[in-house]
C-alpha cells in the first residue's frame, strides 16, 4: 500500500474531538506499538525514536531516507522513495506499509503514516509521522499478502 494525498490542514479529520480512551490505547498496545518520527527537509535528516531505530537496524536515531529504507523489502523501496519525493514537493498526507527484513531473516511488518508541511519556500519544510509496528514477526520468506 502506497498512498499520498494533498494536505488540507484547514479541513477537520473527522467530526468531534479526537479523544482516545484508556481502553483504546491499551487495546492498541496489545496488538502493536507506535512511535513518532520527524524529518527536516532543509538538510534531509530523519529522526526516529529508539525502538524504530533498532527495528530499522540503524546505529543512531538520525539518518537519511535511503539509510532508513535499506532494511525495507526490496520490492517496496522504489514505491516508498517515490512517495517521499512527492511529499517533499507538495504539502501532503501519506501512508505506506512494508516489511523490515531483519538480520535473522525474520520480517517485521511496519505501517507509516505521515505528512509534509511548510513547502512553500525552497529548501524548507518538514515531515512528521508515526510508525506502527504490529507485535509479531513473519518467518523468513513469509509475506502479509500474496506476492504477484
Amino acid at each position: 500500500m502506497f498512498k499520498i494525498a494533498k494536505a488540507d490542514v484547514a479541513a477537520p479529520f473527522g467530526p468531534g474531538p479526537l479523544a482516545m480512551s484508556d481502553s483504546y490505547s491499551s487495546l492498541l498496545y496489545q496488538f502493536g506499538f507506535c512511535e513518532g518520527w520527524a524529518g527536516d527537509m532543509s538538510n534531509g535528516v530523519i529522526k526516529l525514536g529508539q525502538r524504530a531505530t533498532a527495528l530499522h537496524g540503524l546505529d543512531g536515531p538520525e539518518c537519511g531516507l535511503l539509510s532508513m529504507m535499506r532494511s525495507y523489502d526490496p520490492n517496496d523501496r522504489a514505491h516508498i522513495l517515490e512517495l517521499f519525493e512527492q511529499a517533499a514537493t507538495s504539502s501532503s498526507n501519506f501512508c505506506y506499509s512494508t516489511t523490515i527484513v531483519m538480520n535473522t531473516g525474520e520480517r517485521q511488518p511496519v505501517f507509516c503514516i505521515g505528512e509534509s508541511t511548510g513547502l512553500e519556500q525552497k529548501y524548507s519544510g518538514s515531515m512528521i509521522g508515526v510508525f506502527v509496528f504490529p507485535r509479531f514477526k513473519l518467518a523468513p520468506g513469509a509475506y502479509l499478502y500474496s506476492q504477484p
